[in-house]
């Protein structure tokens, strides 16, 4: 069995992904003893029990005062992307605005008109506690997500605030889909997301039908996830969005590169990236590197070789009839073209992962699911356990007590 230092070294000393690390599937899920891969398999399963979850609880109390004057959605880590996926399912004409909160507390201006969605998966998080605390202190409405039987269940019942549970039983990073439902639902009960009953079923379905084409048995040259982590291995990843919703994606993307296989990341949206950080295609990592490189060297020679940026778009040319215009879907298009266009000029390679489905909800499963799978299986080809991050361990004992991570 390959330990957690197992993998090729490179000539530098740099450990190199190992392809028939992730064609071997006895030994890649030996490599994986936390069952991260069976975790992010059950995404679809998490869906069909967070609904139902959420259903069976009383959340009319949401909107019996109407209209909030603004929804805080308080959590961090995974649980803080909720808010952002939240606000995309609402769309451009959701006439409250939802507030991303990722530290202590609320923001001062929080008060009886708002609405605050407390979330943490083991129920345990500061964050969300203080935010739960501060909520029923200054008269917020309130509802709570988490661990069933944790102390942010006890918080909410005296507050006397709705409480969904959501049971854990993987690493926060591998239940965003169990804690997203939850919060989904109270934006519905509060007026200001639309969510079917179909489109929970078909988003279910969806990332079951991920699962299946990135399951360990899959041999990399079908699976898209393995040939997504080969094609990054030994790279600078840099993820961007040419939407909101897909921009949820792209750092949904970068957090768990960043947890599962330990690699650097940058991400953002192709507007932001377009205003400077495209710059990065001309720098020593991108454009800069292939101009600089002796053309006379032993090409089997890689000691002198640079890093090079690799460049994944996530784009999504889906239009939401509930929108304004196609307008600046059309924008955001003429950008992804443009950004594909320069890395190619520049010899930066460029991975691209398009949207499906109808519905936002299942837009955004179709962009997530592939590349969850991806981090894992670039952390297994470097002989890494995903799950064990001995860094956030330490961390916590160090810095006791640490907010909850990813």
């Amino acid at each position: 069995m390959a330990g957690p230092m197992s993998g090729s070294a490179g000539v530098n000393g740099h450990r190199v992904a190992d392809e028939s690390l992730l064609n071997d599937e006895k030994s890649m899920l030996g490599n994986d003893p936390g069952g991260m891969l069976r975790a992010t398999a059950s995404a679809g399963a998490q869906v069909r029990e967070a609904a139902a979850l959420a259903a069976e609880v009383d959340l009319s109390m949401l909107a019996d005062e109407g209209r909030p004057r603004a929804v805080v959605v308080a959590g961090i880590g995974t649980a803080g992307l909720t808010g952002s996926i939240l606000s995309t399912v609402a769309g451009p004409r959701c006439p409250v605005p939802i507030i991303g909160h990722r530290s202590a507390g609320v923001p001062g201006w929080v008060g009886a008109a708002d609405v605050v969605i407390a979330v943490s998966a083991s129920g345990r998080s500061p964050e969300a506690l203080a935010a739960a605390e501060a909520a029923a202190r200054r008269g917020a409405r309130l509802v709570a997500i988490g661990n069933p039987g944790s102390d942010l269940e006890a918080m909410a019942e005296r507050a006397r605030a709705p409480f969904i549970g959501v049971p854990r039983r993987a690493p926060a990073r591998a239940t965003l889909w169990g804690l997203t439902i939850p919060v989904l639902f109270a934006g519905r009960a509060l007026g200001i997301a639309k969510l079917a009953e179909a489109d929970i079923a078909e988003t279910a379905t969806r990332l079951d039908a991920d699962a299946e084409r990135c399951r360990p048995g899959a041999d990399s040259f079908v699976n898209p996830a393995k040939e997504l982590a080969l094609g990054l291995a030994g790279s600078v990843p840099i993820v961007w969005g040419s939407s909101p919703l897909a921009t949820v994606a792209a750092r949904r993307f970068a957090d768990t590169l960043a947890a599962n296989a330990r690699y650097p990341v940058m991400a953002g949206a192709l507007g932001e990236a377009g205003r400077g950080r495209v710059g990065l295609l001309d720098g020593v990592f991108g454009g800069l590197a292939e101009t600089s490189r002796d053309i006379f060297a032993d090409p089997d020679d890689d000691a002198d070789e640079l890093t090079r940026l690799r460049l994944v778009v996530f784009r999504d040319g889906g239009l939401n009839p509930e929108d304004d215009a196609d307008e600046p879907v059309a924008v955001e298009e003429r950008r992804a073209d443009a950004i594909q266009t320069l890395a190619d000029r520049r010899g930066v390679r460029c991975d691209v992962l398009t949207a499906e489905g109808g519905s936002s909800l299942e837009r955004l499963a179709s962009l997530v699911a592939v590349p969850d799978f991806a981090s894992l299986y670039l952390a297994l080809a470097h002989g890494l356990d995903p799950m064990a991050v001995p860094a956030i361990s330490e961390m916590k004992e160090l810095s006791n007590p640490l907010p909850e991570g990813i």
